[in-house]
């Protein structure tokens, strides 16, 4: 080998390097939260809020993340991200919400931090490309939605292609900012549980995850935080906070009373139930997030329970399982062995009384439900 040739070659190989090295350095960036203890809080506040669409809770939470440090370019930039997740009208409006702030706080001589645009991308980014490493690497696994390619290529090109090679904010940051917006709507429950597994796979810790509900009780409110808690403690992530929130029946935004420990049939429920009598021979019964009660039977009567609140499952033996949702009434049939409880990622309430009594109507308790009968319900 010419020394020319050598030489050629050993700058080529220095080069190799240190782009390898340079991008070693910025996935450990990307993958980790930029947030303080304080700013996190605030960003979680204003993600949630857009996502409800509340402007003046908005604002306020503005200014809070603002005072506390974050910058124009972070703020903008996660209330850009969430046009994804909420949608381009949440998303327009809680932008026009920045600007009017921002003009407050001039006007008011408030110090507001601009801080940095994105890095402009090379020229032979590939957003497909890229986008698919990054929805991998979030997911744990390929993920490739077959059913509409279309909606397949949007997430990985534009979302985890485009938006999430913006520099502004760290992977860590964004999905901070998705879990708290997520938290902040009703119905997307698998995809908040989703996105906190998410958020730890791109470098959000524990303690930063069980940080989000706490910032979402202190400034937003008890249904969102109640979201994000169940949804972290699913994951097997606790804390003594977190899983008295998660379990705890004052954070239902229920309009049904859901009255006292029911103590008296404990021993033939999995986990906690509540009982409140309504009057009239009806109960109102609240069960915790993936509790049930045992399979049993009622002789010589008919139950009839009609779903008031949150989601759950009604199951006759050998028959398929039926979701429960608010309005859904199931008639049992007298001596049906049977078994209803809630779904794992929501509490459920559900009115209850008996029709057609027989002299010497009973009910007798059986086995416990299952974790494989359980888990296997989506």
């Amino acid at each position: 080998m010419t020394l020319k040739r050598f030489l050629i070659t050993a700058v080529a190989c220095m080069m190799m390097l240190a782009g390898y090295s340079k991008n070693n350095v910025n996935d450990n960036k990307m993958n980790t939260l930029s947030f303080n203890e304080q700013q996190a809080a605030a960003m979680s506040a204003i993600a949630c809020h857009e996502a409800r669409g509340d402007q003046s809770s908005l604002a306020i939470a503005i200014n809070e993340g603002l005072d506390a440090g974050l910058t124009v370019s972070q703020v903008k930039e996660a209330l850009s991200q969430l046009y994804a997740y909420t949608g381009f009208p949440r998303s327009l409006n809680a932008l026009g919400t920045l600007q009017k702030v921002l003009q407050e706080r001039k006007a008011d001589g408030k110090t507001t931090i601009e801080g940095k645009d994105a890095s402009d991308l090379p020229r032979n980014y590939d957003a497909l490309k890229q986008g698919t490493e990054v929805q991998t690497k979030l997911s744990g696994q390929p993920f490739n939605y077959t059913f509409c390619p279309a909606e397949d290529y949007y997430l990985k090109a534009h979302l985890f292609g485009d938006i999430f090679a913006r520099d502004n904010l760290t992977h860590a940051d964004r999905e901070l900012v998705t879990v708290s917006a997520l938290a902040g709507l009703q119905g997307v429950e698998p995809q908040l549980a989703a996105h906190v597994s998410g958020a730890r796979n791109m470098g959000v810790t524990d303690a930063q995850l069980l940080a989000i509900p706490k910032a979402l009780l202190a400034k937003v409110g008890k249904a969102e935080a109640l979201r994000a808690a169940i949804a972290i403690q699913q994951l097997g992530i606790a804390d003594a906070a977190n899983t008295q929130m998660a379990q705890s029946p004052a954070g239902l935004n229920s309009s049904w009373p859901v009255g006292d420990p029911n103590d008296a049939y404990a021993q033939f429920f999995t986990g906690q139930s509540y009982l409140t009598a309504m009057g009239g021979g009806m109960f109102n019964v609240t069960f915790e997030p993936g509790y049930r009660n045992n399979w049993h039977i009622h002789h010589k009567q008919v139950q009839v329970l009609v779903c008031v609140y949150g989601r759950g499952w009604y199951q006759e033996w050998g028959k398929p399982a039926v979701e429960l949702k608010p309005g859904v009434v199931i008639e049992i049939p007298e001596g049906a062995k049977h078994w209803h409880g809630a779904a794992a990622d929501s509490w459920m309430q559900h009115l209850t009384y008996h029709k057609d009594v027989q002299e010497g109507a009973s009910n007798e308790w059986l086995e416990p439900v299952t974790d494989d009968q359980y888990t296997i319900l989506k």
